[in-house]
């Protein structure tokens, strides 16, 4: 799937069966969830609060928000999907090193929004034993920066944040917040960097850290939990793919496609998409980010698939392009074949040691030589490929479809990512060209190549996860090869 942003929103319902969730799992998954904590509190000293917030809930219209996502760094450390949580991690506590703050009871919301979790139910959800109110927030960190104690009647001692405190006395205390990219001069200050500088104005010498290359290094090699969820979620969405190829034929709409692959998605309980569905047929094919779903699909047409439901915080990507009258033309084939052996070869670059940049030269080497062949370049050397050759074709998933990691890592077992080779040919990529002598010629050169297979357009891609023995394939039920999809397209039989 190649970026793009949500533009759908949901009912209460959604919120409901998103906060859910959390309290559904036990055991295994708390254990994960324990672990990821303990990993995150390596990389902070004694002297270190770490603060992560949950994400902000977003208006659609008026009184309507979007559908309910929670910031997927919390969602990580804590399972916890429901909106106002804030979790605190203190290596340097004696017992409370994990604190979680989470939204009150209150009878009204609850009518209106659904239920909000107890404080033993938050601990049954993530593992962690105290849970605060989100209004005690403000006065448990000022305590903290303070050197005093927390929540205590008068008279009453104790040692729980000594050697935290003693780091505040000595000037080695610090906060790290999940920052991210520095806004720049002229933008407006993210809600974490303002809050981070109220902090530095209110308690001198208290430094600031982003915490979130550390986490997303975390996030980037998957669990056991993690890996076994993931292959669930890419099983459903293969399922969903296969449903709408059967649900592709001439005469029908591209919305019908769309509305056969994400029922699969619900009644399997992936309860929303990972990313919007792409569903484009004939010259929508070619366009990277097509959303309307609007088209009816036409005879001779090929349906270009990008389609992933996200499954317990987990989303897989899988693309696929398959004739709408159920066999490709030999024209289709060509194109087809050729980004077909594009993502072998990336595959077969996908080794444990190796970076997503050898998956990429992998492919390209095979594209530039098959447009060579095609007459849709004519110099393999220049960067002529990309006029039809358009985006990247490696990277990570898991929580997030394009999901976090560093791109210089070597790959290794417990990484999860995809390839996804993509020809797009499109007039107006030719005529968009400069108009320079070398393009004008390019032009005449491959205009006739340009009118033979124009309107094609053909991703393939699939969802992977390194292995220390393989690269397994975690869509490979899905029709694949031209033999594969063309009798999967094929009508079943008529009973008698």
């Amino acid at each position: 799937m190649i970026g793009r942003g949500l533009n759908r929103c949901a009912g209460p319902l959604a919120l409901l069966l998103l906060a859910a969730t959390g309290v559904a799992h036990a055991g295994e998954y708390q254990d994960d969830l324990k672990a990821r904590r303990a990993r995150a509190m390596q990389s902070l000293t004694p002297g270190t609060i770490m603060i992560a917030w949950s994400a902000p809930e977003k208006v659609y219209s008026t009184d309507v928000n979007y559908e309910y996502r929670q910031d997927s760094d919390l969602l990580y450390l804590t399972g916890l999907a429901q909106e106002g949580t804030i979790l605190v991690l203190m290596p340097g506590a004696a017992t409370k090193k994990e604190v979680i703050f989470v939204r009150e009871p209150n009878a009204r919301r609850e009518h209106w929004n659904g239920h909000i979790f107890t404080k033993a139910e938050v601990t049954a959800a993530t593992g962690i034993e105290t849970v605060y109110f989100v209004s005690q927030f403000e006065s448990f960190i000022a305590s903290m920066l303070s050197g005093r104690n927390f929540g205590l009647r008068r008279g009453e001692t104790t040692v729980e944040w000594n050697t935290f405190h003693a780091e505040v006395k000595a000037g080695r205390a610090s906060l790290a917040l999940l920052l991210g990219p520095r806004p720049a001069i002229s933008q407006p200050l993210t809600e974490v960097y303002a809050w981070a500088n109220k902090a530095r104005e209110r308690y001198f010498g208290v430094a600031i850290a982003d915490v979130q290359p550390a986490i997303h290094a975390l996030r980037q090699v998957k669990t056991p939990y993690e890996q076994k969820v993931l292959e669930k979620s890419v099983l459903i969405s293969s399922n969903a793919h296969r449903a709408g190829m059967k649900a592709t034929a001439p005469g029908k709409f591209e919305y019908e496609v769309e509305a056969a692959i994400e029922q699969v998605y619900l009644s399997n309980g992936a309860m929303s998409w990972g990313y919007p569905s792409i569903v484009g047929s004939g010259p929508n094919a070619t366009i990277l980010h097509y959303g309307e779903s609007s088209r009816k699909m036409e005879p001779g047409d090929l349906l270009l698939v990008d389609a992933a439901g996200s499954y317990q915080g987990q989303t897989g990507d899988i693309t696929r392009t398959t004739p709408v009258s159920g066999t490709f033309s030999p024209i289709q084939k060509e194109i087809y074949q050729l980004v077909l052996a594009a993502q072998e070869a990336g595959m077969a670059a996908a080794k444990i040691g190796n970076k997503t940049a050898d998956v990429e030269k992998a492919s390209e080497e095979v594209i530039k030589a098959g447009l060579l062949k095609l007459g849709l370049i004519t110099d393999a050397k220049s960067e002529q490929f990309r006029t039809w050759y358009t985006h990247g074709i490696c990277h990570w998933i898991g929580m997030d479809v394009h999901d976090v990691g560093d791109y210089d890592r070597p790959l290794a077992a417990g990484m999860a990512f995809v390839v996804e080779p993509g020809l797009y040919i499109r007039q107006q990529a030719l005529d968009d060209l400069a108009d320079t002598p070398e393009n004008r010629e390019f032009k005449e050169k491959v205009k006739a190549a340009v009118e033979k297979y124009k309107n094609i357009g053909v991703r393939i891609e699939d969802s992977f996860l390194l292995t220390d023995a393989s690269l397994k394939r975690l869509s490979a039920t899905v029709p694949r090869t031209i033999e594969e999809v063309e009798a999967w397209m094929k009508p079943a039989p008529a009973r008698r």
